[in-house]
């Protein structure tokens, strides 16, 4: 029964990637392809080859099974050149020719293993890229592949099923959390659009900073978890803008673009809660709640409620409250912001999250809480881009630089890990609620509201604050 070993070990996966770079995994020489298709290996380590002879690499046969790192590492960036869908359809000619599969008479005796490594193949695909198999191209041609096999190997039935089984949870789940995303974002703009001035604040609602930390690492795992990998390489991909672009071409980076969205509504959510207060005295207890709730986001592990906290402290309309913060603890704060400085590459912030790293690595199985990292995500992002930048597609020979693709596999690998963490904490709908639907300004009603805290002074203010009041015609 091949059933046990199907189901991915994606926990351990950065650590796979890291073994499969030192060539333990790698060193399948290529001796089952023709002359013309080779592939280069340094030191057992795949490093280029084109990309007939990487597909024909992640095709299985009797004897040959791809290694998983290959499998994650080649189906996450060959997005960059060819679309899942025809990929799926390229690996069933391969299969088709090397095994003969077209005869009329197919004998399992002759295929040998290759049925359960295809079918195994298959079933890690849908488990690491479940989002490609929303594509029905996608769907149809596993059809096609697996009743071709079952034709032949009826006993691999069971795992057929599960992989379908798992697919249909996968996307449902997916389905569900786009349909609540959109339930929270029109009741927002529905309360944005009726509510003028808050009629209660964050600390009413929640006064613990604890449980409001506890509640944003419910957001920020929620939405996390839900961004497929191949979402990062996909935001990289030049699309052509064809006529032939069905929708279902179009870029799939839907729940990555939403979660960048909610660390914006964080930012601009803090900045309201303290402009909104026309006293200072509750300025200063607001500004003091957010730098207690940030300091616990720290220790949870939760780097993107941090960042987002600190970024609306910082925005202009609340840093030119010079009376506010000349009454705020400015030392409490100072060491927050000392975590997140920008200098040397943000080298304080990305020492903390190995320090998280191997915190979590090193956490017993019971320990949910050790285990959480939420990284800073735009920074994430940032390092993803650059290294796609700073790296070729291709060698001049044109061939495909697979160098570049164990990196961006390891970097995603990390995230993969970070993923699977469970959130702890017991949750709170009330609070996640205002959290994710309270009227938050906007740039022009942030900047009225502060000027009514403490009025402008410097000449542009004053220039600005007559501009706003003008077009508000207040």
């Amino acid at each position: 029964r091949m059933g046990k070993t199907v189901s991915p070990q994606m926990l351990s996966f950065s650590q796979m990637l890291d073994h499969s770079q030192t060539g333990n995994n790698n060193n399948n020489t290529c001796s089952h392809y023709s002359k013309d298709q080779a592939l280069i290996f340094a030191d057992g380590i795949l490093m280029a080859g084109s990309m007939e002879a990487l597909i024909q690499h992640l095709v299985p046969t009797d004897e040959y099974n791809p290694d998983k790192t290959y499998v994650f590492a080649f189906l996450l960036s060959s997005r960059l050149f060819i679309r899942p869908h025809d990929l799926i359809s390229e690996v069933c000619q391969v299969c088709i020719l090397q095994q003969n599969l077209s005869e009329d008479e197919l004998r399992k005796e002759k295929l040998g293993k290759f049925g359960p490594n295809i079918i195994q193949l298959l079933s890690e695909w849908a488990d690491m890229f479940p989002y490609d198999f929303r594509d029905e191209r996608m769907m149809k041609k596993l059809k096609e592949i697996t009743q071709r096999i079952l034709a032949i190997y009826p006993e691999l039935r069971p795992d057929v099923t599960n992989i379908t089984h798992s697919l249909v949870k996968k996307l449902n789940e997916l389905q569900n959390y786009e349909e609540e995303l959109a339930r929270w974002n029109s009741e927002a703009t529905l309360r944005s659009n009726t509510q003028e001035v808050p009629t209660t604040d964050i600390m009413e609602v929640c006064p613990s900073p604890l449980e409001l930390a506890q509640q944003l690492t419910h957001i920020e795992l929620d939405r996390l978890s839900h961004i497929g990998p191949e979402e990062f390489v996909q935001a990289f991909s030049k699309e052509a803008n064809t006529k032939e672009t069905t929708y279902n071409d179009m870029k799939k980076t839907s729940n990555l673009e939403a979660y960048v969205h909610w660390f914006n509504r964080l930012s601009y959510f803090v900045t309201t809660e303290i402009c909104s207060h026309l006293k200072k005295k509750n300025r200063v207890r607001i500004i003091e709640y957010f730098v207690d709730v940030a300091k616990e986001c720290i220790n949870m592990g939760n780097f993107n409620s941090l960042m987002a906290i600190i970024a609306g402290m910082n925005m202009t309309w609340v840093s030119r409250l010079k009376k506010t913060w000349s009454k705020v603890n400015r030392a409490k704060f100072e060491i927050l912001e000392h975590q997140m400085d920008p200098t040397s590459n943000f080298g304080i912030y990305r020492s903390c999250l190995k320090a998280a790293m191997w915190r979590s690595e090193g956490a017993e199985a019971g320990s949910k809480e050790e285990k959480i990292i939420i990284p800073f995500f735009s920074l994430f992002v940032k390092d993803l881009y650059f290294l796609n930048e700073g790296c070729s597609n291709k060698l001049p020979n044109g061939d495909i630089n697979f160098e570049k693709f164990w990196q961006l596999a390891k970097q995603i690998s990390d995230f993969i890990t970070w993923q699977q963490a469970e959130c702890p904490f017991p949750k709170n709908d009330k609070v996640i609620s205002y959290l994710l639907t309270s009227p938050v300004f906007s740039e022009s009603t942030l900047a009225l509201a502060s000027f009514e805290c403490e009025a402008p002074e410097k000449s542009f203010e004053k220039e600005k604050h007559k501009q706003l009041k003008a077009s508000a015609s207040v």
